[in-house]
């Protein structure tokens, strides 16, 4: 059984400059370095990636280090990489028995070397590399195998948001799929919708105010009871009259399955 959500709220702050060590140069080590900038609790001490890139523009060229082998002692090395490199760079860290997090919402803190003490340092978020990112409205879910590293991370993460959550490994993946849904899932269909929309000339903007407003709806009520369209009213009509205009057939399946499973989540037939 799944344990509850823990919110953590009105944690004390670390009371000594955390040390940092992040490893990567994605999209979310970039984010993550420019947060911890401004923050004065905590010092990222240096930087890791195979090609020596920097993080930010302000980043001295001396805190970087294409040598894994040259670690600085942190309080906290953040493994920022991909999934599928979590497993290979933990187990090249050229020490024992530090805190060593990642930041993926689907592996498993297990994944990571037993060389070290293990945590997860997960923001739930999607980061684009030139869209700035205001963490202080970003989940933070945190893992540790251990109470006083947990404590550790919530200070870290408390430096950057108010919204910081003891979330276990199984219930970040349960997270992660959620997210697919809701993020990338419906993302793919906003591209649709803006193909559709260039195809017969009419300018995709005009959707934005309605995007916006289904996105705000479902924070103040349960998604199933803010279902709208003609799938969920049956009406075939124009749902019919929908199927004649897309000439592509994909977007004329996709159309054809989502009417199904609308219809099928609501009790009513196609």
């Amino acid at each position: 059984m799944l344990i509850l959500f823990n919110f953590l709220r009105e944690l004390p702050y670390f009371s000594q400059m955390i040390r940092v060590v992040i490893l990567g140069a994605g999209n979310v080590a970039q984010h993550l370095y420019t947060a911890f900038l401004e923050q004065k609790s905590v010092e990222v001490i240096q930087c890791y990636n195979r090609k020596g890139l920097q993080l930010h523009p302000n980043q001295k060229i001396s805190a970087i280090t294409k040598d894994i082998d040259v670690l600085l002692e942190a309080d906290i090395y953040i493994l920022a990489v991909s999934d599928d490199a979590i497993k290979e760079v933990s187990s090249q860290l050229p020490f024992k028995d530090k805190l060593v997090v990642h930041t993926s919402g689907s592996v498993p803190i297990e994944m990571l070397d037993n060389s070290n003490r293990k945590g997860v340092f997960y923001p739930l978020q999607t980061f684009s590399k030139d869209k700035d990112v205001d963490f202080s409205k970003v989940p933070f879910c945190l893992e540790a195998e251990r109470d006083d590293d947990l404590e550790l991370l919530k200070n870290l993460a408390r430096s950057l948001s108010e919204k910081v959550y003891e979330i276990s490994s199984e219930q970040r993946n349960i997270l992660h799929v959620s997210a697919v849904f809701v993020n990338n899932f419906t993302n793919y269909l906003f591209s649709v919708g803006n193909d559709i929309c260039e195809e017969y000339d009419v300018p995709f903007e005009i959707l934005h105010p309605l995007i916006l407003e289904t996105a705000k709806k479902i924070t103040k009520m349960d998604p199933a009871e803010a279902q709208t369209g003609p799938a969920v009213r049956k009406d075939n009509q124009t749902i019919e009259r929908h199927l004649n205009i897309l000439s592509d057939t994909s977007q004329k399946e996709l159309y054809q399955n989502l009417t199904k499973a609308i219809q099928s989540k609501y009790g009513k037939k196609l």
